[in-house]
């Protein structure tokens, strides 16, 4: 189970400014970062499939994962700085993280701790996956990059940091994702869709600390229904299904921006006219940005999002529980699950506001309303009161 810890170290990362002595036009947050560097790491990870390369997707999800909690762990460390202690003091550095987290990563059950251990003591363990996230990195950074640069043309040595990120993107020209993003306007074109996603600030009408974006909320609510899908035995397809359609889940809010549930729920009918606009947007802007091979399995993550459902005869079918049809030959989608982990960080976002002395009625109203929603959902047999709980109180 999620210790209180472990969130808030995970919600930490929205507090983790990103080139912070550049120039900026808006501050860059590493659970940005870390959320733009999953999507990119999907799309690279496809790509060598269609290349007949195996990907193991656990290992790559996981590896995600552990490498979010290593950089937390690392703060903001300058890239030259990280790969200078790194060559030299990896193996006690990764000790002493370990350590750090040993009793938060214990609690998971799962072996979800054995495996972090393993993934940054093994060199030869999960080493295709690391390299797609090591690429995904480089290509969110240059990203990142893209913005700034012009802003700093003239401060001293920003010449040779261009040529560094671009030194190390071109390291990996070996994968064939890399060099599709980099050539294709057309595949670059969903990656930089994503990436603008963290423009968008979550609760847009209420003043918070810290100023979650939709794509840093995005990977939150992965990492939660990672391993709650974890926590249910779930099968393998349900819990890389769970991952990725929590990933995505928000994706139409690119073309639509974020649409408060009051406005949705003020008109009868409202939502559903909102629900086929956004599928439209969906099926004509963003899908016509990746292969059509990837258009159903996009479609599955975020249509539906929040409904439990299975693909029977090539379908989508909306079911009661997931947890029923735990076979990968289902394909199935926890969608309630994705939901809960959904509200859950919202819960947590205003919480975590409320404690910073931040008093609206907007976010007072808004955690008393969501507790009495979700806080008394079942799901897999997960008690998620416990976890609502850790923060029912204004105190962290």
């Amino acid at each position: 189970m999620f210790t209180k810890e472990l969130i808030l170290r995970i919600f930490s990362a929205a507090n983790i400014l990103r080139w912070n002595d550049h120039i900026r036009p808006f501050d860059f947050f590493e659970l940005d970062k870390q959320a733009h560097k999953m999507i990119i790491a999907y799309i690279v990870a496809k790509f060598e499939e269609e290349d007949g390369k195996e990907v193991d997707w656990h290992k790559l999800i996981e590896g995600g994962i552990f490498e979010f909690f290593h950089r937390i762990m690392l703060t903001d460390l300058k890239p030259e700085v990280f790969h200078e202690l790194m060559s030299k003091k990896k193996k006690e550095i990764n000790a002493w993280i370990l350590d750090i987290l040993d009793v938060e990563m214990s609690k998971l059950g799962g072996g979800f701790k054995d495996r972090l251990s393993t993934y940054f003591s093994d060199e030869n363990y999960a080493a295709h996956e690391k390299r797609i996230l090591a690429a995904a990195h480089c290509m969110s950074t240059r990203w990142e990059f893209g913005i700034i640069y012009p802003w700093n043309a003239m401060i001293y040595g920003i010449e040779n940091t261009k040529k560094e990120i671009d030194e190390s993107l071109a390291t990996y020209d070996d994968l064939s994702g890399i060099r599709k993003l980099v050539i294709n306007k057309k595949y670059y074109g969903f990656l930089d869709l994503c990436g603008q996603l963290r423009f968008q600030q979550r609760w847009a009408q209420a003043f918070r600390i810290p100023k979650t974006t939709v794509l840093g909320h995005m990977l939150i609510v992965a990492i939660f229904s990672y391993i709650f899908s974890m926590q249910m035995n779930a099968s393998k397809t349900r819990i890389y299904n769970n991952f990725y359609s929590s990933l995505f889940h928000d994706l139409p809010e690119i073309l639509t921006k974020d649409i408060i549930s009051p406005i949705k729920s003020s008109v009868d009918g409202l939502s559903d006219i909102i629900k086929l606009y956004e599928e439209k947007q969906v099926d004509e802007r963003i899908l016509p940005l990746i292969p059509p091979e990837w258009h159903f399995q996009m479609k599955y993550f975020v249509q539906n999002e929040f409904e439990d459902k299975i693909v029977e005869n090539g379908k989508v079918k909306i079911i009661d529980d997931a947890c029923n049809y735990n076979d990968d030959k289902y394909n199935a989608v926890d969608g309630k699950l994705i939901s809960i982990s959904d509200k859950l960080s919202a819960y947590i976002e205003v919480a975590m506001a409320l404690e910073y002395g931040i008093k609206s009625d907007t976010l007072i109203i808004s955690k008393q309303s969501i507790y009495d929603a979700y806080a008394q959902r079942k799901k897999g047999g997960i008690d998620f009161k416990q976890i609502f709980d850790y923060f029912k109180q204004d105190t962290l």
